[in-house]
């Protein structure tokens, strides 16, 4: 009982502290789970409509196009600008897709498996597959369906399982190739029949075939006078603030503008100090005097140049246009240099000359995959059954184990640096040494390869040169000099108006009131500046960044405010309005004096202007760009209206106002074919609308881009 009293008297304290107990399973289990939702609003990289974008799914698109990219470039790498466009590709893409897919489920139209086998083994082959080299025949220069059939059985997952392991690598990377063009196909398939669809609704007629024919066939040749809108000054001209709105309130609509960031920043480059090129200068010097005694050149090239040494011979035509100078006029032995330009020291020594074929066209049958043995037992075997008179082509298909084997062992020509760089030294010495139809064995990291030369060129003066190279770069001590130096100025002026107000007399050129959005990749001309601009969307006004290292210059920004998405406003887009405004009204005047003179001639409207008599021929309406006079569309239109021989009333244009003459009109002789002509005009608004079609689609979608948290 005591207990028990014990424990009621301590009731509102048992009370609290139960409370707090459940208080802290129940936000402890909150947390759990708003951590969840946290990681998964972090992993959201976009929003379409509703649907949701991971960065995992994002990237893993971007890796496949960059590793597609590297395949057909033969690249090991890509540049930062080539993945910033693939970055930007794979998300507009992703963006088509989802806008497309919901327009096109609402009609219930797909591609099916048919339509898809067609397409790329049937009696339809796209045109994407067409296109590709690798299914083009060498001789016809067509495409070739069974080149085609081939890789695919070539690249089955049966097919590959029976391949060497170092095979089925190449095997599976080929694979991935072609399913990613797979996938592509099918979605281009699906946009076209949806933008089909839509261009079937719009149609030319008969009157419209009539009217792009007349446009097109009737050309006119005009003498014309122009009074410039700069003979007047603008000070002369009043234009009222209401007027500026008016017009502003017209072109609404083109002011729109995504949300934005405004920076001042400056950009340091980091050049080489003179130290550095002082530095360079004795360094190749001092490689010039043991150029000229030492045996070892290959190394000597090899641990100073940029340029490794290449043990062949080039043509003249392979060598640039200072190394083709001295190799074409130097003796064996010779030494150029140094020469300094554009920042880079260079230095040659001809090695040797030769006059032999410059390119060699080799096929070969390659063994791998067997025995060191077994493998030369098989190669002994085939040069045997060769010198017995067999097909080289036939065994090539039957025994080498590359894809060559498919065109009787064919490689294609070779150059010695190719021979050297694409396969090894000893490939290359051999077949620049064996005869035209001859046959020998030659081995490299791929296996065995049994070569033949089929063909050679004419001989030529092919030269073997030592070229170093030297780049004056920035040394660690010029890095940190410019790098302190910033620093220093950032720190003594901390603030927006500090570093405006004493950036010039630092000697900094301050970039004062740079717009940028979430979609830019550049700050103005600078490379690799991204990083400055997801600065700017995680910063707010007031903000001085950090120094960032753009390639070959320190960047340093200060935030100066934000835009917010919608239209620019009307202080921002006045000045232009009121120079057109002061335009149109410079026109009217023109004009109205010039009419009211009642002139018959246009020499004597030229007279008036203070100009001189011009002429241009061949303008139309269609006329885009008339020559010497630039884009005019309401002259255009005037002289495609105008009576031959008869003086124009003034006309007001975009730079001046016209007084125009149509002394000819031409007629091209082509017959008008009114069934061509529609279906001309059809297939050109086709293409229009299918563009317009999907971009309409993209414009009207709910997309938040956060992209710029990521990269």
């Amino acid at each position: 009982m005591a207990t028990l009293e014990k424990i009621r008297s301590k009731a509102g304290l048992l009370v609290l502290v139960v409370g707090l107990a459940l208080f802290a399973f129940i936000i402890g289990d909150f947390l759990n789970s708003g951590s969840t939702y946290f990681r998964q609003s972090q992993e959201r990289i976009a929003e379409i409509d509703g649907e949701v974008i991971k960065i995992q799914d994002y990237q893993a698109r971007v890796d496949e196009m960059a590793e597609i990219y590297k395949m057909q470039s033969g690249s090991a790498s890509l540049p930062e600008e080539y993945m910033t466009q693939i970055r930007q590709s794979v998300f507009d893409g992703m963006v088509q897709e989802i806008v497309l897919d919901e327009a096109t489920e609402q009609l219930g139209m797909v591609v099916s498996s048919e339509e898809l086998f067609d397409m790329v083994q049937g009696e339809n082959i796209s045109p994407l597959i067409q296109q590709m080299q690798m299914f083009v025949n060498p001789q016809t220069g067509a495409f070739d369906k069974s080149a085609l059939l081939s890789f695919l059985k070539q690249i089955d997952v049966d097919n590959i399982a029976a391949y060497p392991a170092d095979q089925q690598a190449q095997l599976l990377q080929a694979q991935n190739f072609w399913l990613f063009w797979e996938k592509n196909i099918k979605r281009q398939r699906l946009e076209s029949k949806y933008t089909t669809l839509l261009s079937k609704a719009i149609s030319a007629n008969a009157l419209d075939a009539k009217a792009a024919y007349d446009e097109a066939v009737e050309n006119s040749d005009i003498v014309y006078a122009m009074q410039s809108y700069s003979t007047i000054p603008d000070s002369t001209i009043a234009v009222s603030d209401s007027e500026i709105k008016r017009l502003y309130e017209q072109r609404k609509e083109s002011y729109k503008q995504k949300a934005s960031k405004v920076i001042d920043y400056i950009a340091v480059d980091i050049r080489p100090s003179k130290d550095d090129y002082d530095k360079v200068q004795a360094d190749i010097e001092s490689i010039k005097s043991e150029l000229e005694t030492t045996d070892r050149i290959a190394d000597l090239v090899n641990e100073n140049s940029e340029i490794p040494y290449v043990d062949a011979f080039f043509s003249e035509g392979a060598l640039d246009a200072e190394l083709k100078q001295f190799a074409t006029t130097a003796e064996v032995g010779a030494i150029y240099g140094p020469v300094f330009d554009n920042d880079k020291y260079r230095l040659f020594k001809l090695v040797d000359k030769t006059n032999a074929a410059d390119s060699v066209k080799v096929s070969h049958i390659m063994l791998a995959g067997k025995g060191e043995a077994e493998t030369k037992a098989l190669a002994d075997s085939l040069m045997a059954v060769l010198k017995g008179g067999a097909s080289f082509e036939e065994l090539a298909k039957q025994y080498s184990a590359d894809q060559a084997a498919e065109k009787g062992g064919e490689l294609g020509w070779f150059t010695e640096a190719t021979a050297l760089r694409g396969v090894n030294a000893e490939f290359k010495d051999a077949v620049f040494s064996t005869p035209i139809n001859q046959v020998t064995i030659v081995k490299s990291m791929y296996g065995t390869h049994l070569v033949k030369v089929t063909e050679k060129t004419a001989n030529v003066a092919k030269y073997k040169v030592a070229d170093i190279d030297m780049t004056v770069s920035p040394s660690s001590k010029t890095y940190s000099n410019i790098y302190n130096e910033l620093n220093q100025f950032i720190s003594n002026n901390h603030s927006v108006d500090k570093i405006a107000a004493n950036a010039k007399e630092a000697g900094y050129n301050l970039i004062s009131d740079a717009t940028v959005t979430k979609d830019d990749q550049l700050l103005g001309s600078v490379q690799n500046s991204r990083q400055v601009i997801r600065w700017a969307f995680q910063n707010d006004k007031g903000a001085i960044s950090e120094i960032f290292e753009c390639n070959d210059k320190f960047v340093v920004a200060a935030m100066k405010g934000s835009i917010d998405e919608g239209y620019r406003p009307l202080e921002m887009v006045a000045a232009p309005l009121k120079a057109e405004l002061i335009a149109q009204k410079k026109g009217e005047q023109i004009a109205a004096s010039l009419a009211a003179k009642n002139l018959t001639s246009v020499e004597a409207y030229a007279e008036a202007m203070g100009a001189k008599m011009d002429s241009v021929k061949f303008v139309n309406f269609a006329t885009r760009r008339i020559s010497g006079i630039g884009i005019e569309p309401n002259l255009n239109a005037a002289v495609a209206m105008a009576q031959v021989n008869q003086v124009s009333a003034p006309v007001k244009g975009n730079n001046g106002v016209y007084v125009f003459k149509v002394y000819a009109r031409n007629t091209d002789s082509k017959t008008y074919d009114e069934a061509e002509q529609v279906r001309t005009l059809d297939a050109s608004m086709a293409y229009r609308v299918g563009f317009q079609a999907i971009q309409s689609l993209v414009n009207k979608a709910e997309i938040e881009d956060n992209r710029i948290r990521f990269y």
